[in-house]
């Protein structure tokens, strides 16, 4: 008689791999956690380049595939992701600018400064380029789509569109057979790199006030997308909640909304969204939804600038939240990838000598959000599955006229 196999969840792998990185970066000696950290880099470049691949395979099909209105809906979901970004940022600061002066002090982000520009270094890296940028991919997938569902049958044959779904096939059976099963390895390499150069314990022991009302803020902003997602498609918010768990664990690992695109795409099945919505509106907001990062990088900045005695208004931080909203399209598929882009719009909030993307205030910034940038990527994940729903009642009821699909 065979034995049978004991198959342990994405979930549970999750989980071990970040305890592992906490346990390795803590204990084990530094050449070990530079193979880590090496492996770990080694996928981070495969993924940056397969990541705007799966861009221009998923986001031209999803858009492909709609049988009516692909304009309308790449209109609305473009609209409900940015103003979603905006809603975000603006709460984010008002919540933190009455709460972060009870509990802040000049010392503690002076300690978390030090550990900026510490990280193990790989023992060797590989230079793959990406055949295109994010941005690139984006709207290539947009001009494909959109001129595939309205052209193909009418103006141009149906070649290029089954070159496109088998292109589509061969992304899909990369990311399972390839970029998931090593998905902890590259959650392990993450924290181990965290925890070796201090960043881990310094945010958590120091700031750790400041962490939990980010994270906080995140899980209650999850919570409000879905109460309207489940208020506007008829389904039990509740459900929808528990069924982007598995995407919100793996975003918190990866720290990227490209990276979780196959995980999610799984977590809108089970909501009941449609494949031809959820196939374009998870891969488009992974890049263009940014809600968790807005909070989490208007929540650093006002730390920063109640710190330093920076004055800092509404009226400054709406300006930044709008710029961010569409310059952060670029950032998605790496870690720390939204304050990377949001380095060069820092002086919007700090002004022109503090917010030197050189100075010492700048690489505080980077510290503080590095290390909360798994959850403002998971609420980021968690949000699009929220759009997805919305998206997908509003293609039912107002474009295909039909019932809304019930949860699986």
């Amino acid at each position: 008689m065979e034995k049978k196999k004991i198959k342990i969840g994405l979930i549970p792998k999750l989980i071990i791999a970040i305890i592992l990185g906490i346990l390795f970066g803590s204990f084990m000696p530094e050449w070990f956690n530079r193979a880590i950290v090496t492996c770990s880099s080694i996928f981070s470049t495969f993924l940056s380049f397969i990541i705007p691949l799966m861009i221009v395979a998923y986001v031209t099909m999803g858009i492909a595939n709609l049988r009516s209105g692909a304009g309308k809906l790449l209109l609305i979901t473009v609209i409900l992701s940015y103003v979603s970004t905006l809603v975000a940022g603006s709460a984010s600061y008002l919540v933190s600018s009455n709460l972060f002066p009870s509990f802040m002090s000049e010392g503690a982000l002076d300690q978390i400064a030090q550990t900026a520009d510490v990280s193990l270094e790989s023992y060797f890296t590989l230079s793959i380029t990406p055949l295109l940028d994010t941005l690139s991919a984006v709207t290539l997938a947009f001009v494909l789509g959109l001129c595939l569902s309205t052209m193909r049958g009418k103006e141009i044959g149906d070649s290029l569109y089954h070159g496109m779904e088998d292109f589509s096939a061969i992304i899909d059976k990369v990311l399972h057979k390839v970029i998931i099963p090593l998905l902890p390895l590259y959650i392990c390499g993450t924290f181990t790199n965290m925890t070796a150069s201090g960043k881990t314990f310094a945010i958590l022991g120091i700031l750790w006030k400041v962490f939990l009302v980010v994270i906080a803020m995140h899980l209650i902003y999850i919570m409000i997308q879905f109460v309207v997602a489940g208020l506007v498609s008829g389904k039990n918010p509740f459900v929808l909640i528990r069924n982007q768990i598995p995407g919100y664990a793996t975003a918190v690992g990866t720290q990227s909304s490209a990276a979780t695109i196959p995980v999610n795409l799984e977590c809108a099945r089970k909501d009941g969204i449609l494949e031809e919505i959820r196939s374009f509106v998870v891969p488009l907001c992974a890049n263009i939804h940014m809600a968790g990062s807005m909070i989490t990088i208007t929540a650093c900045a006002t730390a920063v600038c109640l710190m330093y005695q920076l004055p800092i208004s509404l009226g400054t931080v709406v300006p930044f939240i709008m710029t961010l909203g569409i310059a952060m399209v670029a950032s998605p598929g790496a870690p720390g990838g939204s304050i990377m882009t949001a380095l060069p719009f820092l002086y919007m909030v700090f002004g022109a000598e503090a917010g030197d993307v050189n100075g010492p205030i700048c690489a505080i910034m980077v510290a503080l959000y590095i290390t909360q940038d798994s959850f403002g990527t998971a609420c980021n994940v968690s949000g699009d599955n929220a759009i997805g729903t919305i998206v997908n009642t509003i293609y039912q009821k107002f474009i295909l006229k039909a019932p809304a699909a019930s949860e699986e």
